[in-house]
């Protein structure tokens, strides 16, 4: 038996010694990594440059703001069409063209108007008695008394048919209705095309219908946003709520944590099974209803989610799923009870850590603040480089050209020899991108953009990481608790980690970010490649996807033991890993059934906040109940106020919870380190606590009876 385990620690490392010196988180320590923190400085100024000239280069209106054949914005202060806030197209018609998808622009000109058509009007017809009122939809400039009707229709000055039209997203479509069934503009069947030639409306639908379609997705966010705009202050009543509970949750967890623990798990039990028997009264209810029988697939996606609230179907399905989870739970109470009682055991320990070390539970505002400042300067700096391409003017013609879809100056268009070799072609505002090597290093910079946003928000993270476990790596290795506990140990860990350990981290960040930029990769390649029938090419990529998904969590779980190492040790990442993958594999039995259990717990905390603040925000939203005299304000979709509820609900239960784990972490491995570095003895003491002990050893001495056994 002894050389069994003998040949098991040294297939696994070398366990920790017995040193009388060693007091918990070495002070006298050096720097680590060297090599990476020069890296990440260096990137972070690069990052910084690209920024700037992103910045000096980019304009974000061209995302907002709709433009013309000429480039020139719609609607913005300080413009020639300052006053002009619709986008007018000349014939909708052809926005069907292929060219909308190759240029990214309907090949008709456009102009900016004060506002969009009211009345159905020909040119023809308006020469002769309305001209007046048509001109304002004619390019700026236009004489009448120039050119003859035929001769404003070959250049494009004028549009040949006037149609009723609505403003979409400060564009122009027509108001095309459905009338009895006859498809209709206004009060119109049909219309002319400027030349006497009647045509039916349906044409005109055509193209509409691809041009709306290209801002179908615009005009969702719009609405979004206007639920955002009516709703945001009972969001933040709902995420105030959701913080309050998780705070509440913890500080009585503090103070009565095996208690805490069995009421978290009967509430959650209990939420699910009213989950349950709701879904079970909406179900029944809607039994003898019409319509209710329609299946999901027949019904389709719709945006306004309510539509599946009279679905029979769709409340059989929220009953199974609860079911499956209430009957997985309940299972894993069941054959996981005793761990529980000794995952209890060190819950309690992480309590009095944390209740040590307060100021923890304040420092996950510290990693949103800093995540927040990522997101930001990636977000802008995405935009700003997206919008840095230059007004690309091509030459566009309705029949064939020589020099169709070449650049071309509009200053010099007219008088060129592209004009008379295609005496109808207009050159015409195309697209925005460039030809400068800037212009053609837009890609490598977005994605150069992307990799440092992984790079520095896993840094983030491992900071507080490694924050977290100094200061409680420091509770744990203080024999008289908290006698010998050091002053300000959060602020020790913090100034610690950046002062020796960036490179550290930053090597640890880089690996997990370079896995992440693949995995973006590959599922943009999966999202081009989802039209192809390649069964082969589908099977690969979804190995290649489980692979790097699997690959990004291992690696996630090796960091974190890792940090915990560098905070204790002082050692760089690599042996840092090392030691922390060879201390779990020699107590592997323990981190699966003792650790595992834990983040079980900790996960029906969160579930237990966020399902109560998801119920309370779906009856109020949904107008089953009111506050005090309030109630909830008309939207577009309901759900959008509570998705984003139970969303931030759920990372600021876990931004609680997270700090409860990392000490749950750091102590585990701090309590393998001191079963091998002592035994108990006067002369070799343990560190833990005397309830830490008699739980985890009595759990270990059964462990050990059930190897025997086996």
């Amino acid at each position: 038996m002894g050389g069994e385990r003998q040949h098991y620690y040294g297939k696994h490392g070398t366990p920790q010694k017995y040193d009388p010196t060693f007091k918990g988180p070495i002070y006298n320590r050096g720097c680590t990594d060297i090599i990476c923190c020069v890296a990440l400085l260096v990137a972070i100024v690069g990052y910084v440059a690209v920024g700037i000239i992103a910045w000096t280069h980019g304009d974000p209106r061209k995302v907002i703001y709709p433009t013309d054949s000429r480039g020139q914005f719609c609607g913005q202060k300080g413009t020639k069409n300052a006053d002009k806030p619709y986008l007018f197209y000349f014939n909708i018609v052809k926005c069907a063209s292929p060219l909308v998808l190759l240029e990214f622009q309907c090949p008709t000109p456009q102009i900016c108007v004060e506002k969009c058509p009211d009345r159905y009007l020909t040119l023809l017809n308006a020469w002769a008695s309305d001209f007046e009122y048509y001109q304002q939809f004619c390019v700026p400039g236009f004489q009448k008394s120039r050119k003859s009707v035929a001769e404003a229709l070959r250049d494009g000055d004028c549009p040949a048919v006037l149609t009723p039209s609505k403003p979409l997203a400060q564009r122009c479509f027509p108001a095309v209705h459905a009338h009895k069934g006859v498809v209709m503009v206004g009060n119109e069947t049909t219309y002319e095309d400027g030349l006497g030639h009647r045509k039916n409306v349906t044409d005109l639908l055509e193209g509409a219908k691809k041009a709306n379609g290209v801002l179908e997705a615009r005009q969702l966010a719009m609405r979004i946003f206007e639920d955002y705009t009516v709703s945001w202050y009972w969001i933040i009543i709902g995420l105030v709520i959701a913080m309050m509970l998780s705070l509440l949750f913890v500080i009585l967890l503090r103070f009565l944590a095996g208690i805490m623990v069995w009421v978290m798990i009967v509430m959650v039990i209990l939420v699910l099974g009213y989950g349950i028997f709701h879904c079970y009264m909406e179900y029944a209810r809607l039994r003898n209803e019409a319509g209710s029988d329609v299946s999901v697939v027949d019904l389709g996606f719709q945006t306004d989610l309510r539509v599946y609230l009279h679905l029979r179907q769709t409340w059989i399905a929220f009953m199974i799923i609860l079911s499956i989870l209430e009957g997985i739970i309940i299972l894993m109470l069941i054959f996981l009870r005793k761990r529980i009682l000794i995952a209890i055991a060190l819950i309690k320990e992480a309590s009095r850590a944390v209740g040590y070390v307060m100021c923890s539970m304040l420092y996950p505002l510290v990693t949103f603040f800093l995540l927040c400042l990522c997101i930001a300067y990636w977000a802008s700096t995405a935009v700003f480089l997206s919008t840095s391409n230059e007004a690309v003017y091509k030459i566009f013609n309705d029949t064939a050209c020589p020099v169709a879809r070449k650049t071309c100056d509009p200053e010099t268009f007219p008088g060129s020899n592209e004009s008379r070799l295609c005496p109808g072609a207009r050159c015409q505002f195309a697209f925005y991108g460039g030809e400068s090597g800037y212009h053609r290093a837009l890609l490598g910079l977005q994605i150069f953009n992307v990799f440092m946003f992984f790079w520095l928000v896993n840094f983030v993270l491992a900071l507080g990481q490694v924050t977290l476990a100094g200061a409680f790596a420091s509770y744990y290795w203080a024999l008289r608790k908290p006698d010998d506990l050091p002053a300000f140990p959060l602020f020790s860990a913090f100034g610690r980690a950046l002062r020796y350990h960036t490179g550290s981290l930053a090597f640890g960040a880089l690996i997990l970010a370079i896995v992440q930029v693949i995995r973006v990769m590959l599922e943009y390649l999966d999202h081009r490649l989802k039209a192809a029938e390649n069964k082969f090419a589908k099977f690969l990529m979804t190995c290649l996807k489980c692979c790097f998904w699997c690959l990004e969590k291992f690696i996630k779980f090796l960091n974190r033991n890792a940090y915990i190492m560098i905070a204790i040790y002082g050692t760089n990442f690599c042996t840092s890993a090392r030691n922390a993958f060879f201390l779990l594999m020699r107590n592997i039995i323990r981190v699966a059934v003792l650790d595992k259990v834990t983040d079980f717990l900790f996960l029906l905390g969160k579930l237990l906040v966020v399902g109560s603040v998801g119920i309370l925000a779906f009856f109020f939203f949904t107008h089953r109940i009111r506050i005090v005299q309030d109630t909830a304000p008309p939207l577009n979709y309901y759900w959008v106020p509570i998705l984003t509820v139970i969303l931030g609900s759920y990372l600021i239960a876990h931004g609680f919870f997270s700090v409860y784990g990392m000490c749950v972490d750091t102590l585990f491995l701090c309590f393998c380190e001191d079963l091998e570095r002592n035994d108990g003895s006067q002369e070799r003491p343990y560190f833990m606590s005397p309830e830490l002990r008699d739980i985890l050893l009595k759990g270990s001495a059964e462990e050990g009876k059930r190897e025997e056994v086996s």
